[in-house]
């Protein structure tokens, strides 16, 4: 089955925040996902890197959505 839905970033909690407060400004809903967390919760290990969350957006709203993780993500590197 194909998802409506594309990963647009990987990263730490906090970036996630940050970057989907900035989507949600622009009135793009994202989808986090935290499978390590979801395998603790359900009792197994496992997982992307610890801490870390991936969101994804509708591809609908994927122009729109990536110059935002872009925007983030250069101003934490400066």
């Amino acid at each position: 089955m194909e998802s409506n839905y594309i990963k647009i970033f990987t990263g730490s909690f906090i970036i996630v925040q940050h970057i989907t407060d900035n989507l949600k400004e622009i009135g793009i809903n994202s989808i986090v996902k935290d499978d390590t967390e979801s395998a603790r919760l359900a009792g197994f290990g496992g997982g992307i890197v610890p801490g870390f969350q991936e969101i994804f957006v509708n591809k609908d709203e994927l122009d729109k959505a990536i110059p935002i993780v872009e925007e983030i993500l250069a101003s934490i590197k400066d």
